[in-house]
């Protein structure tokens, strides 16, 4: 599983773009940051806090439940792989209820 890291900037919603485009996105609920106006289509694109704080509560719960996630904690995970294991094993239980 690849991430996307930078600043604010066009180039870096162009590569998260192209790292969801596999899963078929057909809606997406933003901010109104300029790349997601400029970059995705209007019948598509829903900005506003309407949509996004649901997402932003899982993200909150995702963060507080998991203390690896958090850099002064000793469960700390120095690499990407056991954040990208760590998070989907948790992903799996919270979201979907089932236990890999």
């Amino acid at each position: 599983m690849a991430s996307v890291f930078g600043r604010r900037k066009d180039e870096v919603f162009l590569q998260l773009q192209a790292l969801l485009e596999p899963f078929g996105l057909t809606r997406f609920s933003t901010e109104y940051w300029g790349a997601y106006t400029r970059h995705l289509d209007a019948d598509v694109h829903s900005p506003g806090k309407r949509h996004t704080q649901k997402i932003e509560r899982t993200h909150v719960t995702l963060q507080t439940r998991m203390k690896r996630l958090v850099r002064k904690t000793i469960c700390f995970s120095k690499t990407t792989q056991m954040h990208d294991i760590v998070v989907g094993l948790f992903v799996n239980r919270y979201a979907f209820g089932r236990a890999v």
